[in-house]
């Protein structure tokens, strides 16, 4: 009889062994959960977006609670259609371009192969596909009246009688005769080459049937049984080998370009869809003759794809056609930006003295006038000028949506002045400059479109006007510090809210209101500014005569590459033989390359001439000299007095070209190894 075993003698190997498949589960279980989680990010991982990058970093600026008066920042200030995420609009239906057909290389044949079974007369046939037409082909023995000379209008070979039988022929009558084959495409057209050796009866000159047509790039044969020599009309005309540029019965009426033919806008829509990818054209006008009987003039309007704002521009080119596939024009050259001049609309010279802003369809950053019962009726928010005037772009906004947020959460129009002054750091005397125009800078037409503003100079007279007309004032209150809050001032009735800015800096300073806890509620409202469209023109025309399609890099040097303590690789690593080795790992050689800089010698970078297409900001001169319609504008929009192009109109229009690249190569991310802010700071 066997002993009994103790236990914990029995518990033992059945404990190991459960343990042993329990971690051996649980070690499966995490590898198949590792498995699908790598899945679904696979699956639904998608590259960030790299016009989208900055947001996060942009989100932190604006939000920030800093003074922005002692942080050394002479960056381009990011304006709303920077930071708005709008959608391309679609091309609507009727501007977008039609399908392009391709017909294919099809083969017809007539009269090739014949059979032992009688033909009849057959009518036309086209020949569209990748498929094979026969014609005649499977006649019998008998006779079959042979064919004359096909006449080929399209660059074709045309040939007759090339393996004809030696037997006799009588002619037939029309009516026996088949009709043409037609077909449209790169296609080869035979009939008759192995014609079987019965006899086929001729058919006189007289009697033959219509040639086979090709209407492009294509070999036409026909091979035709001789006749008897009885007669000279009815001998077989000779094989015969011609070449022809374009149809010269059928599209007769296109050797004459009609500029006015809906063809020819058609054509102009479908080269354009093709050639200009990065704009969205949403209008065309009707185009015009251009100087030679084959050239067109058209305008459109237009927007670019890599522009978050609405705003349309516009474009005429001159185009040059040609004869296509069935009758219809097609582009063969196109001419450079602006060339179509007699599409472009008539230039009205302003008078000098007429001193207000002229009514454009394209700008209209006018002055709304008050009505003096609209005024009352109204309530204001009014900042004094403090201690921002004379600052920097970034701190100017910052303060300026700070006064125009406050307005939008007191529901009320906000007072501003359009009179600015341009920091010394990007004027050319490099001192403060004042009596410069918000207009020069920023988009006011839309500004007045999304927040309720009234200019201070028309603000000033009407109250005055308002005033000296009745014996009750407007109701005014004013406020002497930056402590008190929006929040206290959400119930208050009065008229005019009065912020006064007398103290010293920074308590001086308009931003100082949204600070504390009034961060909460206000919400500085971006959307409403935009970038001049006067200095956006200029931008699309430069980037416009390169046609869209180039490469740009960033070179910052100035003050900051003479700063070795904060930057002490920068000058070397933008040096040009250094940014020649780098461009040649990026970009392709022979590319447009638009370099923008704020490097003050021209020829600095000339050796990057022999590798690629360079273009610089002072290559387009013409665009805002005397004469050119900025200026003009700009000069009328200003009392006549001419206005300079400043140097922070020229770092805004090169970093907006730089935006509209294909290949951005940056200073900080790509050609140097120092940090943006300086050493230790990335």
């Amino acid at each position: 009889m066997r002993k009994p075993t103790k236990e914990s003698e029995l518990n033992t190997e059945p404990i190991g062994q459960n343990l042993i498949k329990l971690i051996s589960n649980l070690c499966f279980s995490v590898f198949v959960l590792s498995v699908l989680i790598f899945t679904a990010i696979a699956i639904t991982y998608q590259p960030p977006d790299p016009w989208l990058e900055s947001a996060p970093s942009l989100t932190k600026l604006f939000t920030q609670t800093e003074n922005a008066t002692f942080k050394i920042d002479d960056s381009i200030v990011k304006t709303g259609e920077d930071l708005v995420s709008s959608p391309v609009p679609a091309i609507p239906p009727a501007l977008a371009p039609n399908p392009i057909t391709e017909t294919d290389d099809s083969i017809v044949k007539t009269g090739e192969d014949s059979v032992s079974s009688p033909a009849p007369a057959i009518p036309p046939a086209l020949a569209t596909n990748d498929s094979v037409v026969k014609t005649g082909e499977d006649s019998v023995s008998s006779p079959v009246p042979a064919m004359s000379p096909v006449l080929a209008t399209n660059d074709s070979v045309v040939k007759t009688s090339k393996d004809s039988v030696s037997s006799l022929a009588p002619a037939v009558s029309p009516v026996v005769a088949p009709n043409p084959v037609t077909k449209t495409n790169d296609s080869v057209v035979k009939s008759g080459e192995e014609s079987k050796s019965s006899p086929a009866p001729a058919m006189s000159p007289a009697l033959a049937p219509n040639p086979v047509t090709k209407t492009n790039d294509s070999v036409v044969r026909t091979g035709l049984a001789p006749a008897p020599a009885t007669s000279p009309a009815l001998a077989p005309t000779p094989i015969v080998e011609t070449e022809a540029k374009t149809p010269k019965s059928d599209c007769e009426e296109l050797k004459h370009v009609n500029c006015s033919d809906p063809r020819v806008l058609l054509a102009i829509k479908k080269f354009n869809s093709k050639t200009f990818k990065s704009i969205v054209i949403l209008e065309y006008q009707t185009p015009v003759n251009g100087s030679k009987p084959d050239e067109c003039d058209v305008a459109w309007r237009f927007r670019n794809k890599k522009e978050r704002s609405w705003r349309k521009y516009r474009d005429f080119r001159r185009f040059e056609f040609g004869i296509g596939v069935n009758c219809t024009y097609r582009v063969i050259h196109t001419g450079r930006w602006h060339s179509g001049i007699n599409a472009r609309r008539p230039w009205i010279r302003p008078n000098p003295k007429f001193t207000r802003p002229i009514r454009d369809e394209e700008i209209n950053d006018t002055i709304p006038a008050l009505l003096e019962t609209n005024f009352r009726k109204g309530k204001y928010l009014y900042y004094a000028r403090g201690g921002d005037y004379c600052k920097g772009m970034n701190h100017y906004l910052w303060s300026f949506l700070c006064g125009l947020g406050e307005a939008i959460y007191l529901n009320r129009t906000f007072v501003m002045d359009l009179n600015m002054c341009l920091s010394a750091t990007h004027s050319s005397s490099h001192k403060d400059e004042e009596g410069k125009d918000f207009r020069f800078y920023f988009d006011f037409e839309h500004l007045k479109e999304t927040a309720s503003v009234v200019e201070e100079i028309e603000f000033l007279r009407d109250w005055k006007k308002w005033d000296r007309g009745h014996k009750r004032k407007v109701p005014l209150k004013k406020i002497k510090s930056y402590k008190t809050t929006p929040m206290q001032l959400k119930k208050d009735k009065t008229t005019i809210i009065w912020r006064q800015f007398d103290g010293p800096e920074p308590d001086n300073y308009w931003y100082r209101v949204c600070e504390g806890q009034a961060a909460k509620y206000i919400h500085r409202p971006w959307h409403t500014i935009w970038k001049s469209k006067r200095l956006m023109n200029i931008v699309t025309e430069i980037s416009g005569r390169m046609d869209w399609d180039f490469d740009a890099i960033h070179v910052i040097r100035g003050e900051k590459a003479q700063n070795k303590q904060l930057w002490p690789n920068l000058d070397s690593e933008t040096s040009p033989n250094a940014i020649l080795t780098k461009l040649q790992q990026m970009v392709q050689p022979w590319r447009n390359l638009y370099i923008a800089t704020n490097e003050p010698f021209y020829n600095y970078f000339d050796n990057l001439r022999s590798h690629y297409k360079v273009h610089l900001l002072d290559d387009y001169k013409e665009l805002w000299n005397v004469g050119s319609e900025w200026y003009n504008e700009t000069t009328l929009l200003n009392g006549g007095k001419p206005v300079e192009f400043d140097g922070y109109m020229r770092a805004v229009v090169d970093t907006e070209v730089l935006y509209r690249a294909k290949t951005r190569v940056e200073t900080f991310y790509n050609l140097t190894k120092d940090c943006k802010d300086g050493i230790n700071t990335c």
